[in-house]
């Protein structure tokens, strides 16, 4: 139906528990990985950027889509990296989930990221960024009342509080 540069969008015969035929639309991604990255002081880099979907600005863990060849992990690095200007030296997989099921294969492989150090700050040429280092106490609460709204940021934030020490 639709290939573009980054999904293709095709329509796939489904057969039912009953035994019925259904047809669905699948949108296909190669897959993404995000990464929760925290600073010694128990601080989290966000960044915001506009989102059409959600009409608007959103905070965000860093993420993206896996490029061809890469490994979830590579990527969460390179993420980082390009968008927030710091690598971590740790790093270790909290998890990962299927985003919308009922209609893409997206999947999403999370990362905690630790032991941040500078690094050299390169966003693709079609993002607008802003960095936030937000406390992670503070970043939960921001779940809690409503101001994260971004499912992967809200997983995120949440797996990576199940694994700290003194969550």
């Amino acid at each position: 139906m639709y290939r573009g540069r980054l999904l293709t969008v095709k329509t796939e015969e489904v057969k039912l528990a009953t035994g019925r035929i259904a047809l669905r639309e699948i949108v296909e991604h190669p897959g993404a990985a995000a990464i929760v990255a925290m600073t010694t002081s128990r601080e989290v880099l966000l960044v915001e950027q506009h989102r059409p979907g959600a009409r608007g600005p959103l905070l965000e863990i860093p993420a993206g889509t896996i490029d061809p060849g890469e490994t979830p992990e590579e990527c969460a690095r390179r993420e980082l990296q390009e968008e927030t200007g710091y690598q971590a030296r740790t790093i270790e997989r909290l998890g990962g989930f299927y985003l919308c099921p009922g209609y893409s294969t997206e999947f999403l492989d999370v990362f905690l990221g630790t032991d941040l150090h500078p690094a050299c700050r390169r966003p693709d040429a079609d993002e607008e960024l802003t960095l936030h280092l937000v406390d992670f106490t503070e970043a939960l609460t921001a779940i809690d009342i409503g101001q994260l709204r971004d499912a992967k940021t809200v997983a995120g934030l949440l797996l990576a509080a199940r694994r700290l020490p003194g969550r």
